[in-house]
């Protein structure tokens, strides 16, 4: 089986608050007794998508010198900058395409999609990423479960803040599921609360935020509860393509 560990939205933002909170859950996360096979961090990695902000990603994630337990995978979020991103990030040339990628494990396969649209705060799948999304799957040829995370959920989660700010065109991302029966699953992130619902007829997990979590609207007025500690998930994929997703909070 496959065990993944999720994490979401840290907004690093050079303060000293959105610092300690994400190294209290990379020192959660390093330190487990039991090794996971990969994190992924779904987006909103740096909160104003600037070099200095993902550079300091890179030292708390360890990117920098590679010095991790296991591969950390990311794709970016609405406050993310893609050139930036793989720069200071990846240590890639920059560039202002979509950013995927795909870690392939014996017992299963995670492609990290990228849904930001530069200059705005809702999400889209564009076409190159669709292409690259069926051509992959085409590499695998169907002999493993595959794991689609990106940023922004593509369902209504009961709250106007992240259901203003969805995933567009949400019935051609249903299609590639119709014809893809190797997806075995959704993860995303951007609402900054834990959530698991469905996406036609796939598990649809949202991982909880790193720097605030989000008050659903029968838990008051307030919109963004930032003394709520921060929380991981940790997903296992079976040898059947079933998907479990736990939660955990770091205090």
């Amino acid at each position: 089986m496959l065990v993944l560990a999720h994490i979401s939205d840290l907004h690093l933002d050079g303060s000293a608050r959105a610092t300690e909170r994400a190294e209290r859950v990379r020192d959660r996360l390093w330190e487990l007794p039991g090794q996971v096979d990969a994190l992924l961090v779904t987006g909103d990695i740096a909160d104003h998508g600037t070099e200095p902000e993902y550079e300091e990603a890179a030292s708390i994630l360890g990117l920098r010198h590679g010095d991790v337990p296991f591969p950390v995978l990311t794709c970016p979020g609405n406050h993310d900058s893609r050139a930036p991103y793989r720069k200071a990030l990846l240590g890639l040339p920059g560039a202002e395409g979509p950013v995927n990628s795909v870690q392939v494990f014996d017992d299963g396969a995670v492609l990290m999609c990228d849904s930001s649209v530069p200059g705005r705060d809702d999400g889209e799948l564009d076409e190159e990423t669709y292409d690259w999304i069926e051509a992959t799957l085409d590499e695998l040829d169907g002999g493993l479960p595959a794991l689609l995370a990106f940023h922004h959920p593509p369902v209504a989660l009961h709250h106007p803040l992240p259901d203003s700010y969805q995933l567009r065109e949400s019935g051609r991302l249903a299609g590639l599921l119709a014809r893809r029966p190797e997806i075995a699953g959704l993860v995303t992130g951007h609402a900054h609360t834990p959530a698991a619902t469905s996406f036609a007829g796939r598990p649809l997990v949202v991982g909880p935020g790193v720097t605030w979590t989000l008050r659903l609207p029968w838990e008051g007025e307030q919109v963004a509860d930032r003394d709520a500690p921060p929380g991981i998930a940790f997903h296992v994929l079976d040898d059947s393509g079933r998907l479990t997703s736990h939660f955990r909070v770091v205090t």
